[in-house]
């Protein structure tokens, strides 16, 4: 009965429009305020404090200010022009450039949320001078935004990994396939409306254009690089790899010449807010964490689930539909941090990897980035379009066909995700 009063108080600071941070917090409080006294307060500071502190959480700015810092020194410009002269020659080439630079940038930032506004602001524009309709552009954009967080490195795979005492490293692996997947069922979808509404090609495969946008983008190549090879040589953990990945964005700004003070001030700040608005999260689910272990809240759900069934795919089907629902309502990283404590102790009895069902998680997550009424990432989207969240989600339907169509590949046929991570770990 204690248990569904926090949640009640949890639902009702939601709704009147309390940050999320701050309603789990004050929540966790008023749970352990009734459970256990005015004296399990006195260490509150501290156990949010440790929780938010643990190394492998550093890779979360230092990631997102690689992203910034790689916005504003030029490098996303290079980027474009590259992928432009590769496929620029097919029908709704543009749509497709879109979704291949969002496929790279996500190798940097980890963000999706960072991906839309960086992109968006180039590419809407450009699409809706060649024809391409704001609901179109909008669609486009949004979704293959969200392989940001499919795509190592992840910053909600980070946080499951901390959250389910996963590791970050494999994670990453296999978000690689999954996400290159799901790249190329987008650009099938934007194919197939390009062909519909006849839209434009962008220019003749010219093979001394290919050469010099490579020779230009060749230095940028080297993040992935370092990102990528890094940690699935083991030279380095996820956390050096961002560290690594800050400093050669630096680099590659000074090298282009467009990077100065006033840029990488700017960049430092948006990474800083970004930050804190995650770490915030994560400090606040350290004392819900805490009350629902002591509650054996976890505990009892395994049981009751077991009860229910102990087909392990018919749980994985249960925790997908329970992880979509939960996307319509929640940011990613609240999602992960709020349910993933509670159902790990399920698919530890029941055998299910946690690598993979990490995957399984983020990727219900990347397709509630596109759902109202949240859908963080479908509204900074549109936005930038300016177009109207309903008449882009029309269009959106099928792009996110596309997801959930990965999401069951993934979900059923483990050997998809878990493939790179036998390879290279088992």
């Amino acid at each position: 009965m204690m248990v569904l009063g926090v949640f009640m108080v949890l639902l009702v600071l939601i709704c009147i429009n309390v940050p999320i941070a701050v309603a789990l917090a004050v929540a966790a409080v008023v749970g352990l305020l009734f459970t256990e006294g005015p004296g399990s307060l006195v260490t509150v500071a501290l156990d949010m404090y440790d929780g938010s502190t643990k190394f492998s959480l550093i890779a979360i700015p230092m990631f997102v200010l690689a992203g910034a810092i790689m916005n504003a020194g030029g490098i996303t410009d290079r980027l474009i022009n590259f992928v432009a002269s590769l496929i620029g020659f097919v029908r709704g080439g543009l749509g497709m450039v879109n979704i291949g630079v969002s496929l790279f940038f996500a190798e940097i930032s980890g963000s999706a949320v960072a991906d839309v506004a960086a992109l968006g602001s180039v590419m809407i524009p450009q699409m809706k001078k060649r024809g391409y309709s704001g609901p179109l552009s909008a669609a486009i954009t949004s979704s293959s935004a969200s392989l940001a967080i499919i795509i190592p490195p992840s910053i909600p795979m980070i946080v499951y990994g901390v959250s389910a005492n996963a590791s970050v490293e494999q994670l990453f692996v296999a978000g690689v396939v999954p996400g290159l997947i799901g790249a190329a069922g987008l650009m099938g979808v934007a194919h197939a409306f390009a062909r519909k509404y006849n839209l434009p090609t962008e220019e003749a495969f010219n093979t001394k254009r290919v050469k010099e946008t490579f020779k230009e983008a060749l230095p940028t190549f080297l993040l992935p690089v370092i990102i990528l090879g890094g940690i699935f040589g083991g030279f380095v953990t996820a956390t050096e790899a961002a560290g690594l990945a800050v400093v050669v964005a630096i680099g590659l700004g000074i090298y282009y010449r467009e990077v100065n003070f006033k840029r990488l001030r700017s960049a430092m700040i948006e990474g800083g807010i970004q930050t804190a608005v995650v770490m915030l999260l994560v400090a606040a689910s350290v004392l819900m964490g805490g009350f629902l272990t002591r509650a054996q809240v976890p505990q009892e759900l395994a049981q009751s689930m077991m009860e229910l069934t102990s087909n392990k795919y018919l749980i994985l089907l249960i925790l997908n539909i329970f992880f979509l629902i939960i996307g319509f309502f929640l940011h990613s990283v609240a999602a992960i941090i709020l349910v993933v404590p509670i159902v790990v102790p399920l698919i530890e009895l029941v055998g299910i990897d946690p690598v993979h069902f990490g995957l399984i998680v983020t990727l219900n997550l990347a397709i509630g980035q596109q759902t109202p009424p949240v859908a963080s990432v479908l509204i900074t989207s549109c936005s930038i379009a300016k177009a109207n969240i309903w008449d882009v989600s029309k269009v959106n339907v099928y792009f996110v066909a596309v997801l959930l169509l990965v999401l069951m590949l993934c979900t059923y046929v483990p050997a998809v995700p878990m493939f790179l991570v036998e390879y290279f770990y088992r």
